[in-house]
């Protein structure tokens, strides 16, 4: 007897975050914000397929410059020469990042991305004769990847401690998480000045970098921080020449309801990695985004200066391709009416639960991410996603936390009426 695609997986396949234990469904196409599986039942993809596909699902757009880019060049080697989607792509970048960003290393994730500025981070201050500055500083719950770097950032994030053994020194702060009606927030910033302030006093000549994601830690549990707490932050560290690293991979491309969520400080870092949203969920691509300080000191002739990194599919230029087309899509009037559409459906949204459900709490809304706690759960994670996906719902939660992040291509008032569905399994639960 043939076996089902199900039963084909389960003895070939390992998937991401995942046991053997866990339920497979076989999607076979999307189309919007919407996901259809072999049985073509519909699915709402709630958290735009791990936050990439912005754009939504089968977008013609990018799908179509794609299909002109394969037929043109689909791979060259990128040491030695270049191609024209690179270039576009970062000149179209430029026009939508602070003047000072002018030089882009590719990669291909969000993972090496912030695995590249780690590198060359420790090497400008090789390079600058100051071999010692090999400390490096981040926030407890935050996560930044799975390469050895991204894990020893993430030290605190509680995803890699089975390989705590391998990782390199950290130096944590304590993250003042803070949501609607906190009125702790001004005392849990300043304890979390209070322990930057220490590592400085004793540790600052040894510090390379800090790294953070910038107003909200993904995640972690989508934990959102106040703009004037970053602003300090880094106010602190620049006064100290300690490098910045922003971790912009979710929330680059309008997650936070601008381009990025550095538009919203008075800040800027030495260093933006971005990936996910920059090809519209359509092909592997991220950078790494410096400045001419960075780019003079750690490129040179000499071989024992220059930064001995590379990949080889840097800089593809089907991805490029398709992040072009992405990024014209989000300047667009259109999608720029839609941040501002799905951040009021949120408020809408978590209103109606607020509302409706009293087994709620800590609810908070940045941009098109809205969040939110239960407070008497008696289901895993596993288990809620699979009442979740049972009610036509893609959504995973991250531990107590439920989050909803569509894609820019929802209907508001679809997604007003999925609020209205939570309420009702939230108040079944």
């Amino acid at each position: 007897m043939k076996k089902t695609l199900i039963e084909r997986d389960k003895s070939l396949i390992w998937h991401p975050f995942s046991n053997t234990l866990d339920d497979i469904t076989v999607i076979k196409r999307g189309e919007g914000a919407y996901l259809y599986d072999e049985s073509d039942r519909r699915y709402v993809d709630l958290i735009s397929s791990w936050w990439v596909n912005i754009h939504g699902h089968g977008n013609k757009t990018i799908a179509n410059k794609i299909y002109e880019q394969a037929l043109a060049l689909e791979h060259v080697v990128f040491a030695g020469f270049t191609h024209e989607p690179a270039i576009e792509l970062c000149d179209g970048l430029k026009q939508i990042l602070p003047t000072q960003y002018s030089k882009f290393f590719f990669s291909d994730n969000g993972s090496t991305a912030l695995e590249v500025s780690l590198k060359m981070a420790y090497q400008y201050w090789s390079n600058r004769g100051e071999p010692n500055r090999t400390l490096f500083l981040s926030f407890d719950g935050g996560y930044h990847g799975d390469t050895f770097g991204g894990m020893s950032i993430g030290v605190k994030s509680g995803f890699h401690d089975t390989f705590s053994s391998f990782l390199f020194k950290v130096l944590t702060i304590p993250y003042p998480a803070t949501w609607t009606g906190d009125d702790e927030v001004e005392s849990k910033e300043q304890n979390a000045l209070s322990v930057l302030d220490s590592h400085l006093m004793n540790h600052g000549t040894e510090i390379a970098a800090i790294v953070l994601e910038p107003l909200i830690q993904g995640a972690s549990g989508m934990r959102i921080c106040r703009a004037q707490f970053i602003n300090e932050v880094v106010k602190r560290l620049h006064q100290q020449n300690i490098l910045v690293i922003f971790d912009e991979v979710m929330t680059g491309f309008g997650r936070t309801g601008t381009d990025f969520a550095m538009s919203q400080l008075s800040v800027e870092p030495d260093f933006l990695c971005i990936a996910k949203g920059l090809t519209g969920g359509f092909l592997p691509l991220s950078l790494t985004v410096t400045n001419d300080k960075i780019f003079d000191l750690v490129v040179s002739s000499n071989a024992h200066y220059a930064f001995p990194h590379g990949h080889s599919y840097t800089a593809n230029p089907i991805a490029c391709a398709a992040a072009i087309a992405s990024l014209e899509l989000f300047k667009s009037s259109r999608t720029q009416e839609a941040l501002i559409a799905i951040n009021e459906a949120h408020h809408h949204g978590i209103q109606t639960l607020v509302d409706r459900c009293h087994n709620i709490c800590n609810t908070r809304i940045l941009g098109t991410i809205g969040a939110f706690e239960i407070t008497t759960l008696q289901h895993s994670t596993a288990e809620l996603r699979k009442i979740f996906l049972k009610e036509g719902l893609i959504l995973r939660p991250l531990g107590h936390t439920v989050y909803i992040l569509p894609p820019y291509c929802i209907d508001p008032n679809e997604l007003k009426k999925v609020y209205h569905q939570l309420s009702n399994i939230l108040n079944a639960l």
